[in-house]
């Protein structure tokens, strides 16, 4: 007796977190298509195949489902990791690849990105994202003495953003890594010129 109650416990415990999980990757999927605000937690749940009650038992607030959206999402698709950069010798060859793999990043996940950002005014979106961004500039101009004025900072956030990265592809219809070389060499010749100015 008390082996099938611990199996049917286990069995329960399995459905539900399955439940769960469904639910989380019909909203990501929503968010991806649509955005997280015009998602309703009514498409959610007809997407996951289950009840508006069973939404509510697993995610009783709009800010639950949307911390594991984030969550799930970050763990299958991680902003880049600047941390790995600084093997380069600051300067031109790290912004470079930082912006090759961030562009790149950017191109993978483009739908989601940008509904994401977009929302972010009417949501409490985004904000992991625009830490990345912001991470990354820090580190791109850590040991780079042209990086040092207020104007150079304010390139290489400029050069991260996804909305540069989204206009290059959009409107000049760049490959993420032509993107990336045609910034790195405007940001590197501007910040090569700072310094001979001085």
């Amino acid at each position: 007796m008390k082996k099938t109650r611990r199996y049917t416990l286990r069995a329960r415990a399995a459905s539900q977190a399955e439940t769960r999980q469904r639910i989380v990757e019909a909203a990501v999927e929503l968010h991806r298509k649509l955005g997280p605000a015009e998602t309703s937690r009514t498409a959610v749940a007809d997407r996951a195949g289950v009840q508006r009650h069973t939404l509510y038992r697993h995610f009783p607030t709009e800010a639950d489902l949307l911390r594991a959206c984030r969550d799930h999402f970050v763990g299958t698709h991680p902003f880049p990791d600047p941390a790995g950069w600084t093997k380069l010798a600051p300067g031109p060859d790290r912004l470079r690849a930082a912006l090759r793999e961030l562009y790149g990043y950017y191109a993978t996940n483009r739908e989601m990105l940008g509904n994401v950002l977009r929302d972010s005014d009417r949501l409490p979106v985004g904000v992991g994202f625009r830490e990345g961004m912001a991470r990354a500039a820090v580190v791109l101009a850590a040991g780079w003495p042209a990086a040092r004025s207020t104007s150079a900072r304010a390139a290489l956030e400029l050069a991260v953003d996804f909305y540069t990265w989204r206009s290059l592809a959009d409107a000049s219809r760049l490959e993420p890594a032509t993107a990336a070389a045609l910034i790195s060499r405007m940001v590197s010749a501007l910040l090569r010129e700072r310094t001979a100015a001085r």
